[in-house]
């Protein structure tokens, strides 16, 4: 929301100081749909033209993130951490019931308390194939930590494909702005004969292309781009926190230290404290 709070102040700015200056809105209003067809319609052609359907429909969530922000808030970092001293407790008791665990997450009753965590494909592949390398003896940590970490850097770069191409489109914004003046200009110097106020007026009107180019391209669509990059990179802690968790398991670790070490990677904001955490994970094996 405070993107949008942002977008709107820089609106209220750009027009207004225009305004207080003593410009004449009226130009503006008057090319602004023919400009915006120019500019805004060859910008989503663009976009169209140079991403798959994939990114497109990447694109449209993540637009829709800048509203929502992150998916994940404290509460579920907390509710992870709980998940996962669950299922390496049960690992340090008996692999053979670990495993039946993490075979299907969606009907366990081990993940059956985090729905959330169980709606998101990658966070319990990431468990489950983990722990079940970790149960066919792949007991070498190094080799975890590095095909963890490639299978995360494959992720955050699929989940920032959307501000990329955000990223490109504002990137040629300000050249498609300069398209839209220059036919502004052919249309002006096509009415050569017309008298100096309708030739200012037109002049004005054309100059109303490259302002929108460089507008959008810096005060929208680039800002959006940068916040959508923001908002997938921090959700990208989370699946690095279960990283962090399973490497140190994997040193041999109790459950416990391991747990901690995932809380304090955690993003300050997100970060249970020892107390809340503790809390928690005794509520659970209460429940349990």
């Amino acid at each position: 929301m405070i993107t949008i709070i942002g977008l709107i102040f820089t609106v209220l700015t750009v027009f207004g100081g225009y305004m207080l200056a003593g410009g004449n809105l009226d130009v503006i209003l008057k090319a602004l749909p023919f400009e915006m067809l120019i500019i805004g319609g060859s910008a989503f052609g663009a976009f169209i033209a140079s991403n798959n359907m994939s990114v497109i429909k990447q694109t449209g969530g993540d637009l829709m993130s800048v509203i929502k922000g992150p998916k994940f808030d404290r509460s579920d970092y907390q509710d992870l951490l709980c998940l996962l001293h669950t299922l390496l407790s049960i690992g340090a008791k008996d692999p053979t019931e670990l495993e039946k665990a993490i075979e299907d997450p969606q009907q366990s009753e081990v993940f059956a308390p985090y729905p959330k965590i169980v709606g998101d494909a990658d966070a319990t592949q990431i468990i489950c194939d983990t722990m079940r390398s970790m149960i066919m003896n792949f007991d070498n940590a190094f080799q975890v930590e590095e095909m963890l970490e490639k299978q995360l850097y494959q992720m955050k770069s699929k989940s920032t494909r959307g501000a990329e191409a955000l990223g490109r489109v504002a990137d040629a914004l300000p050249a498609l702005g300069i398209v839209a003046a220059v036919l502004g200009v052919i249309k002006t110097m096509a009415s050569i004969d017309k008298p100096p106020e309708v030739l200012g007026l037109m002049i004005g009107s054309a100059l109303v292309g490259t302002f929108l180019g460089v507008y959008l391209a810096y005060g929208m669509v680039g800002p959006l781009a940068e916040r959508v990059k923001q908002v997938r990179s921090e959700e990208q802690y989370f699946y690095g926190l279960i990283r962090e968790v399973l490497v140190h398991w994997l040193h041999s670790h109790p459950p416990v230290m391991c747990v901690e070490v995932g809380r304090r990677n955690a993003p300050k904001d997100k970060r249970p404290s020892f107390q809340e955490l503790d809390d928690a994970i005794r509520s659970t094996k209460k429940a349990a």
